[in-house]
Order: C-alpha cells, then sequence, then structure tokens
C-alpha cells in the first residue's frame, strides 16, 4: 500500500492507522523528530530508522536516540547512494517507509527519493507526505488502473535500485524480499 498526504495531521492518523508494535519503519526526512516520536511510540517493539540532513536535527535526534531506545539517527542526504547503503547495512527488511522530504516542496526530488528507497527496501507499507504528488495523483486520473498492493512500485520490478546497491544482491540478500527480483 502506498498512501500519499500533506496535511501533517492526516499524515500522523496515517502512521497511527498502520504502524504495528513490531515494525521495521525507515523514516526519511525526520527533521526534529514531532513525527519520529509518534512512531516511536507505535512501535515499541520495532525500531525506527531516522534520516535527516539538517544540522538543527542532529543534537534533538541523537538525544531522542538515547531516550528511546528503539530509534537510530542517521545524519545524512537521502539522496546519496551512500546514505541508503549505510541503512542496507543496518536491516534486514522494511515494513513502512515513511518519507516526509519539506512537506510541499520539491515533488520531483521526493518522488526520485521514495522510487530509490522503496525499489531497494521493498516495504510492505509507505507513506509520502507531498502536496505536489497528492495534487499530481489526484489531478490525473485515467481509464488506466495500475496499482501496486505493497509501498513500493511492484509494475517497475528493480528498476529503480541503484546499480552499486544492485550489487549486493552478489553477496547479501537483505535487499531483497523472496521472490521481489522475479518480477
Amino acid at each position: 500500500m502506498i498512501r500519499i498526504t500533506y496535511d501533517i495531521n492526516v499524515y500522523r492518523k496515517v502512521l497511527r492507522e498502520i504502524l504495528e508494535p513490531h515494525h521495521t519503519v525507515v523514516e526519511l526526512g525526520c527533521h526534529v523528530g514531532n513525527s519520529t516520536r509518534i512512531i516511536s511510540d507505535l512501535v515499541p517493539e520495532g525500531r525506527v530508522i531516522a534520516i535527516d540532513n539538517s544540522p538543527e536535527a542532529i543534537s534533538i535526534m541523537e538525544d531522542l536516540s538515547r531516550k528511546t531506545g528503539n530509534v537510530e539517527f542517521i545524519s545524512g542526504d537521502v539522496r546519496l547512494h551512500e546514505t541508503l547503503e549505510r541503512v542496507c547495512e543496518m536491516i534486514e527488511s522494511c515494513d513502512v517507509l515513511s518519507v516526509d522530504l519539506g512537506g510541499g516542496y520539491h515533488p520531483d526530488t521526493t518522488f526520485k527519493v521514495y522510487f530509490i528507497w522503496s525499489s531497494t527496501l521493498k516495504p510492505g507499507t509507505s507513506i509520502i507526505r507531498n502536496r505536489g504528488l497528492l495534487d499530481f495523483v489526484c489531478s490525473s486520473m485515467t481509464e488506466e488502473s495500475i496499482t501496486s498492493r505493497y509501498g513500493w512500485l511492484e509494475s517497475s520490478g528493480d528498476a529503480g535500485i541503484p546499480p552499486r546497491l544492485r550489487e549486493f544482491k552478489l553477496w547479501s540478500s537483505r535487499i531483497y524480499k523472496e521472490g521481489a527480483d522475479d518480477r
């Protein structure tokens, strides 16, 4: 399932609806952790990998990581493959991919980041907070129906996995869910 929202309250409501106590959540664009705190509380038996490159996030998120026990903060740019590689080395699987990169800005960057991360991690569910993407999706309906049952674009297969990460398949099956590379 892929959910796109804009309003922060709707975004957090959707998080409350989809998260389960044992989930592994990768949160792209955590900023100072306001949504991260909610996610952490909703997945007490799970794990939250929260990533942001804003300088003001560092001390606040490091403090949150120490206090919660289930949040791991990465100060990094989600547009860089090195950041994705680091996350791939940290987790076995991703239940939920949460993308909030500025809320209303840069739908092209938000979609590209989502596409690459979701193609690689193959989350069960994705939630994206971006006004431009929501506007685009809601205004561009046609008679065609292409749907994805999971949190990544199944019709694209592995097309979004960066070539360097694709090489991981040789020594690590962790970034591929069973049967996913057959699509």
